[in-house]
């Protein structure tokens, strides 16, 4: 067996559990989601040998024990946000600018030395 089907107790692994059957489902769900089951994904240290397809069991990083179907070893996260939205991509830097502009100004009017607080301390 290779290493990407086989585990030793102590490999970073993934089970994968079916939480719910498709008969317990939900009645309001699209027909092409309410005929599959739902399914998670965890992710741990296995506390024995196995190979993927098996029975596992195995403790996550905030020390659960959880058992399910071994479904890889040493597995990467693969996550994402989406693309980006095009109207919000330069929200931050242009909030950065103006804020920096706010507070350029209000140093200004009042007099204040630049890093001067209200209070007349340091910021």
């Amino acid at each position: 067996m290779t290493d990407a089907t086989h585990c030793k107790a102590g490999d970073w692994v993934e089970v994968e559990r079916v939480l719910l059957e498709p008969a317990d489902r939900s009645k309001n769900l699209p027909p092409e989601t309410a005929e599959k089951p739902l399914r998670m994904w965890i992710k741990g240290f296995a506390q024995a040998e196995g190979s993927v397809g098996e029975a596992m069991t195995i403790e996550t990083m905030t020390g659960r024990l959880v058992e399910g179907t071994l479904s890889a070893v040493n597995p990467g996260y693969f996550h994402t946000f989406g693309n980006p939205i095009p109207e919000l991509v330069h929200v931050g830097a242009d909030l950065r600018a103006r804020l920096a502009d706010y507070h350029a100004a209000e140093g200004a009017d009042a007099g204040d030395p630049p890093g001067a607080s209200a209070e007349g301390g340091e910021r």
